[in-house]
């Protein structure tokens, strides 16, 4: 837990207008407000509870849309990510831990889009047009989006969600034994959603499949790479959402050391290193808080 790096980070990012002032992106919005509220629990300042329901205000009037959310507000991120969403459930089910209406916000939109993204024996489709008629064109199932969904559900209301829920762990149960992520950041995603559930067996075998994976990822010179093979491509956005999955299930804890002394000072030279979702998710790396099953609301720092 670094609060330092994080207040200093988010200072910086504000001033320089990347987040939360900057232009809204429903993935690191979703990760900022589980950040923000996080901040919350630890230090106890209002502020930070306060600026979760702003980035939420401002989320819904420049993203909303009568049935979900658009990726982000830049002319080019048209249409809507499930996996996004459902990430975006998980930070109103999180800021509900203090503001009980958002938990029936998420509800509500959880009944609100679910048939369109998923067909029940067959999976969840990717990425929709933004009125959520169809698939968007050339995008088919993706392949972590049932876990996605299973995980923010059972967060927001295991009773209310028991219909969507069930066909979510039908899908799971359908694809996990085939499933084998190679990607980065899906890898690191699935390790964190896998220790919201640990006794459960498709969590069990895809946090084994995850940590064999890493070590085909890992380079010594302290990140993992893209793809295996790809040792030269590294993203530090990708690492910081490995780091998170590591810190999930305790595992690497000296990998994920590294991994943060190689990013905290990386510049790749690129676009990536003013985009906000490189900032915010370092800030979640360094303090994942609510990412975390067992945060405690008043954790020893």
């Amino acid at each position: 837990m670094n609060l330092p790096f994080v207040e200093d980070r988010l200072h910086w990012m504000k001033r320089e207008r990347i987040w939360p002032n900057g232009l809204r992106y429903l993935w690191t919005d979703a990760l900022g407000v589980v950040l923000l509220v996080s901040l919350h629990a630890l230090t106890g300042k209002t502020r930070f509870l306060d600026e979760a329901e702003w980035v939420v205000e401002q989320v819904d009037r420049v993203l909303g849309r009568p049935r979900g959310w658009r990726i982000g507000e830049a002319p080019d991120r048209d249409g809507q990510y499930f996996h996004y969403i459902a990430m975006w459930l998980y930070a109103l089910a999180t800021l509900a831990r203090y503001i009980p209406d958002y938990r029936q916000t998420g509800i509500d939109r959880a009944h609100a889009i679910h048939e369109a993204f998923v067909q029940p024996g067959q999976g969840v489709l990717w990425k929709m047009t933004e009125d959520l008629a169809q698939s968007y064109p050339g995008c088919g199932y993706g392949a972590l989006d049932a876990f996605d969904g299973y995980v923010s559900y059972r967060m927001l209301d295991e009773r209310q969600l028991a219909r969507e829920i069930g066909e979510m762990r039908s899908l799971i149960d359908q694809m996990e034994p085939n499933l084998m992520i190679t990607q980065d950041l899906g890898v690191g995603m699935m390790l964190w959603m896998s220790h919201f559930h640990p006794d459960e067996a498709w969590a069990q075998s895809q946090q084994a499949r995850c940590l064999v994976m890493l070590d085909h990822l890992w380079v010594e010179s302290g990140y993992f790479c893209r793809e295996p093979g790809l040792d030269h491509l590294r993203f530090a956005f990708t690492n910081y959402g490995i780091s998170i999955g590591l810190q999930a299930v305790g595992a690497m804890p000296e990998r994920v050391e590294r991994l943060h002394a190689y990013f905290d000072t990386y510049r790749s030279g690129d676009h990536y290193d003013r985009e906000a979702i490189t900032h915010v998710m370092a800030c979640n790396a360094h303090c994942p808080g609510y990412l975390l099953g067992d945060f405690s609301a008043n954790p020893t720092i």
